[in-house]
């Protein structure tokens, strides 16, 4: 969505299904009873929740630990320094230990970094899965099918660039309206 708001929260891909049985699948098989595993879930859907508005400000003592409204602003922002940025749903410690933490220090862009264009429930749920069939179908390697398969966002844009032989072209950022940047 190229709009941050409470209502964002509530949208959830068609592939949830299948992503959410990894970590919460790994929790069974460690022997965590159903109903524990359900809470937790239920008590992230909540806390995510809270987390999509422009609303709250920073909230520094907080962010130290815990995701925020901040933190997570960064994280659904296509300015290139907020690519692939800010993954933890509840914890923001996890991205300051593995080396995605980003502060918000400037106005964030909404969106995708190339945006689609259209409310058609089939193109939105699949266009990201055509694209990256594509890249995997034309690329040389088997590292860079992999990459296109498995790294985020910041990487594939700037592999697509560098496999063109043009510049790397950033993605949008503040000063890149979202007309302009399709």
């Amino acid at each position: 969505s190229e709009h941050y708001n409470l209502s964002t929260a509530l949208r959830q891909p068609v592939a949830d299904a299948v992503t959410v049985s990894v970590p919460y699948g790994a929790l069974a098989l460690l022997g965590f009873r159903p109903d524990v595993i359900e809470t937790a879930r239920g008590i992230n859907l909540l806390y995510q929740y809270w987390i999509h508005t422009e609303v709250i400000a920073k909230l520094p003592r907080f962010e130290k630990v815990f995701n925020s409204p901040s933190l997570h602003r960064v994280h659904h922002g296509s300015n290139q320094k907020y690519l692939d940025r800010n993954h933890g749903s509840i914890l923001i410690i996890w991205d300051r230990l593995f080396g995605t933490y980003q502060e918000e220090d400037e106005p964030v862009v909404y969106g995708l970094t190339r945006n689609i264009e259209t409310f058609n429930p089939v193109v939105v749920a699949g266009h990201e899965w055509r694209d990256i069939a594509r890249d995997v179908a034309r690329s040389r390697t088997w590292s860079d099918r992999l990459g296109f398969a498995l790294r985020g966002p910041g990487w594939a844009y700037r592999r697509r660039d560098e496999l063109d032989g043009g510049p790397v072209s950033p993605p949008r950022g503040p000063s890149v309206p979202a007309a302009s940047a399709a």
